[in-house]
């Protein structure tokens, strides 16, 4: 039992769980394995991205993502096992090919929870994308015709707050 790793992970699960309550587009999904800290993740996103459903792209507001963040995650990090594509299957963006999505040099060892969480918006809503090595060539040659349609979600992943003063006057302006 790696007591560094393990508090990263308490960390991660902190701060992933608190973005998720700060979120209308995000639920988080720990997946608990005894009484230690989660691993796993199930990422779902209410925000707007593409599919292809018999040939025509059409948007879709519902995605599922898998994470996992394993026991040599602090030394090394590699996209394709961190990142798992769950649904919907249909996902229409040239940098996913379920189960596979490339975050290109984006995974680095150590990598926070909450930024893969923002990272993943940002795939999924269109804000960043790469037609260059794409894993999904039509998508690809799709997103360069139709780039005036990005960002497909243009709402914030995490909710601003707003901070107001109020004070309340009696009649004749006296507080």
């Amino acid at each position: 039992m790696d007591k560094i790793y393990d508090l990263f992970l308490d960390q991660q699960l902190e701060e992933g769980m608190a973005l998720a309550a700060q979120s209308d587009l995000l639920e988080l999904h720990p997946l608990r394995r005894g009484g230690r800290p989660p691993q796993r993740y199930i990422a779902r996103f209410r925000s707007n991205g593409f599919v292809e459903i018999g040939g025509r792209i059409s948007t879709a507001n519902r995605f599922a993502i898998g994470i996992y963040l394993p026991e040599r995650y602090l030394h090394e990090a590699n996209g394709f096992e961190v990142l798992s594509w769950l649904y919907p299957a249909n996902v229409f963006h040239p940098n996913i090919c379920s189960p596979f999505i490339c975050v290109g040099s984006f995974m680095r060892p150590g990598t926070k929870l909450v930024e893969i969480l923002f990272q993943l918006y940002s795939i999924i809503s269109y804000s960043k994308w790469a037609a260059h090595s794409p894993l999904n060539e039509s998508a690809a040659q799709w997103a360069r015709e139709n780039q005036h349609l990005f960002p497909a979600d243009k709402r914030p992943l995490k909710r601003r707050t707003l901070s107001l003063q109020i004070s309340v006057t009696a009649e004749g302006g006296q507080p």
